[in-house]
């Protein structure tokens, strides 16, 4: 069985910055991708960022330029940098990663439990 318990969210005025962290544990063989996804109320959850094993990053055209996301494979975390942050980044981010569990042939898709980003005007 895999984990992943997020860690960083919080309250921010508008163009403060926030980092996030997600760690995976448990019975892990390898992680491909990595990365975050947000919900807004109301809101489909939308891809806001991934990084590949190979650290080939991905973004959501909303949060080019501000966003930064990035990875420490030896300890299984990616991290995600959020600058400039405005109210409409406004959501429950959750981190995903695509793991391979020990003694398993295939990756499957596991979610972290989600962390609220509040950004105030």
């Amino acid at each position: 069985q895999v984990q992943l318990v997020e860690s960083g969210g919080g309250l921010v005025q508008a163009g403060g910055s926030l980092r996030l962290s997600c760690s995976a544990s448990g019975s892990i063989g390898s992680i491909n991708d990595m990365g975050y996804y947000r919900q807004a109320p109301g809101k489909q959850r939308e891809l806001v960022a991934f990084i590949s094993s190979a650290a080939n990053t991905n973004y959501a055209d909303s949060v080019k330029g501000r966003f930064a996301i990035s990875r420490d494979n030896a300890k299984n975390t990616v991290y995600l940098q959020m600058n400039t942050l405005k109210p409409e980044d406004t959501a429950v981010y959750y981190c995903n990663a695509d793991v391979r569990s020990l003694g398993s042939l295939f990756p499957r898709t596991y979610w972290g439990q989600g962390t609220q980003v509040t950004v105030s005007s």
